[in-house]
């Protein structure tokens, strides 16, 4: 695997796990306001969530690249 395929390999990684993160721990917000849409979240903890993903992410390319990087 060269460096470009391990990197490209890590975003798409990084990009699957961050749309499987995103739905945790989603609540609604119970004040709605006039303007605001009724299904946006209250608290979205984003900053946590890339993180989570970034940490989830290399664990997952590691292995990949234990399977698939190794000539």
């Amino acid at each position: 695997m060269t460096w470009f395929t391990g990197v490209m390999t890590y975003v798409v990684i990084w990009w699957i796990v961050l749309l499987a993160v995103l739905p945790w721990g989603v609540r609604s917000s119970s004040n709605h306001q006039l303007g605001h849409d009724k299904g946006a979240p209250e608290k979205p903890f984003l900053l946590l969530k890339m993180s989570v993903t970034t940490l989830i992410s290399a664990i997952f390319w590691v292995i990949v690249f234990l399977f698939f990087g190794q000539n």
